[in-house]
Formats: structure tokens, C-alpha cells, sequence
């Protein structure tokens, strides 16, 4: 996927102001709209000019594209990193529909899929009727945050930092930094949302303040990965461990120590299974653990003896009835 330099796109500077971004649009779109240009690729440059005027001028995704576009050539070759997008806080909805149809490129679609297009919620508005003055409750408001898969074992208090994306009285992009305390519940699962009361959009009139859904995501762990509510780990095991059989302690991600017994005879990726260790939701997910037998180094005069005893006194031919 190549990389789209957006303001070089609308010929402004990266510190451009929202009345810049807006000028430069209304000048090439004069110049490109094929219902006027007389450009042989009136149409192409106009859809480009759309969609970097889509991003620049919504300071949400100005935001976002500017966490990710530095340092980056146009045509360049480009993947966006794993959870680029975490601690942003957006607001209205989250759904896409509109970011993947054939009017965005699909560079814009990898971005903004999930924030996409304004699905018509309407921004929080107080209107006078009839003299008075209406009551309106806020624009929910949404982030995706990433959280310690051992605090999913155990339950957890954690202070959780977003920024949201502001325009200042001179047009130009800030971001608000804001800190929050959050419950992380025993349990939860990747995916699922935490709705955080009265932390989204403020309201007008004597409205309520939006809702703040976050969006859990797992850091990535060392040892174990989720999938759903069950927990896979590679578990590394002994030649003698896996031929004669044995029993390993595991420690789990709440800290708590599990017993695991190898059958003899276990093999390089077989896999038991665990019921009931995976993430502790309802009901409790597995723990699968694929093992993988080790074979230790022959990097000393007793360890080559070992092997040359079991290579000369065990009748084993790992390709027997292999085809020539």
C-alpha cells in the first residue's frame, strides 16, 4: 500500500490552519472539478483533492494522520504499525460504512475504517422552541486502549491517558491530554467495550454529559496470546520430559502456579488442552499449550558421549517408511 502525502496533496505546510486547508480545497477544486477543468485528469485529481481535504479538515482524522505520516515519502511503500490508533480519543461513532466505498483510496480505508465517515449522529445542539431552551444529552465518545492481559486474570485499577484531538481560537490542531481512572474487570475480553458514564461530549442546556466506550485491546505478552476467552502459550519441554512424561509447573498470568502433567511419548506440537485456565469470564476459557521439544546442545565432551550412547543403543529412525 503506498503512502499519500495528504498536504502535499492540497500544497499546504504540515502547520497549516484549518482556514488554509479550507482556502487550498476551494482553489483546486475550481481547478479540477470535471464539471469546469478542462484537465485530461480532472476527475483522478479531483478525488484525490476529496480525500485529503475527508482527512485534513476533520481534526479527528487530521490527528490520526499525522501520529502516522511522518517521516513517510509519498508512493512510499507503507503498513500502518499494530495499534497505532490506541489512546485516541474520537468522537461520535466508530463505524465505517462510508471509509470503504470507491470513493476513498485504500490507504484511507487501512486508517480511517474504523472511525470512516460521519454516520449522521448528530453533534450535541441546543435549539430554542417555543422560547425555550431544549435539554441535550452529549455525543457519546470512544477510544480503544490497550490493557495487561494479567490484569485480566486478577481485576485491576489503572490510570489510562487519551488524547483528544482541538482546534485553538487560531485553527491550529492540538492535542488535550486527559487522565482517567479505570476499573479493568476480572474476566474481559479483547474486543469488548467499557462504558465509562458522563466521560464522553458535554451536553447543552441542562443535558447530560455523553457516555466514554473504550475499547480493550491486549498488550502483547511474552508467554501466552489470547483468542477470545482462551489462552495459547508455547510450552518448551525436554527431550526426557517428553519421552518419558512428567510434570511441569506453569505459572499463569494471575501469578497463580498450575501443575501440568506431559504424557509419555508427547511429540513437538501437540497440544493439551487445560479446562478452565484460559481467561476466568463466564464460563472460563482454556488454557492450549502446543509443546515443543528442546533438544539440548552437544557442546561438551559428556554431552557427545550421551548422544553417541543414544545414537549407538536405541534402534530409532525418525524417517522410517518415508517414501525414496
Amino acid at each position: 500500500m503506498d503512502f499519500k502525502d495528504y498536504y502535499a496533496t492540497l500544497g499546504v505546510a504540515r502547520d497549516a490552519t484549518a482556514d488554509d486547508i479550507k482556502k487550498s480545497f476551494r482553489k483546486l477544486a475550481r481547478k479540477y472539478h470535471p464539471d469546469v477543468s478542462k484537465e485530461a485528469d480532472a476527475e483522478a485529481r479531483m478525488k484525490e483533492v476529496n480525500e485529503a481535504y475527508t482527512v485534513l479538515s476533520d481534526p479527528e482524522k487530521r490527528a490520526a494522520y499525522d501520529q502516522l505520516g511522518s517521516g513517510y515519502q509519498p508512493g512510499q511503500d507503507f503498513r500502518p504499525p499494530p495499534d497505532w490508533d490506541a489512546g485516541f480519543e474520537f468522537s461520535g461513532s466508530r463505524g465505517g460504512a462510508g471509509a470503504a466505498s470507491s470513493d476513498y483510496s485504500d490507504f484511507f480505508a487501512e486508517l480511517f475504517g474504523r472511525m470512516g465517515a460521519r454516520d449522521g449522529t448528530a453533534r450535541a445542539r441546543a435549539e430554542p422552541f417555543g422560547g425555550e431552551t431544549l435539554h441535550v444529552r452529549g455525543e457519546d465518545h470512544y477510544a480503544k486502549i490497550l490493557v495487561d492481559l494479567d490484569d485480566v486474570y486478577r481485576g485491576a485499577s489503572r490510570q489510562i491517558s487519551l488524547r483528544a484531538p482541538k482546534v485553538d481560537a487560531g485553527g491550529r490542531l492540538f492535542l488535550d491530554t486527559r487522565t482517567l481512572n479505570v476499573q479493568i474487570p476480572k474476566g474481559l475480553r479483547e474486543g469488548q467495550l467499557l462504558r465509562l458514564a458522563n466521560q464522553g461530549g458535554p451536553g447543552l442546556g441542562d443535558g447530560k454529559p455523553g457516555d466514554l466506550l473504550l475499547e480493550v485491546h491486549f498488550k502483547p505478552h511474552p508467554r501466552f496470546h489470547a483468542h477470545g476467552a482462551d489462552v495459547t502459550m508455547t510450552l518448551p519441554v525436554t527431550p526426557w520430559e517428553a519421552a518419558l512424561g512428567a510434570v511441569i509447573a506453569l505459572s499463569l498470568p494471575d501469578g497463580a502456579t498450575l501443575n501440568v502433567r506431559i504424557p509419555p511419548g508427547a511429540q513437538s506440537g501437540r497440544q493439551l488442552r487445560v479446562r478452565g485456565k484460559g481467561i476466568p469470564s463466564s464460563p472460563p476459557g482454556d488454557l492450549l499449550l502446543e509443546m515443543r521439544v528442546v533438544v539440548p546442545p552437544a557442546d561438551s565432551a559428556r554431552a557427545k558421549e550421551l548422544y553417541e550412547a543414544m545414537a549407538r543403543d536405541l534402534a530409532f529412525d525418525p524417517r522410517a517408511g518415508m517414501e525414496s
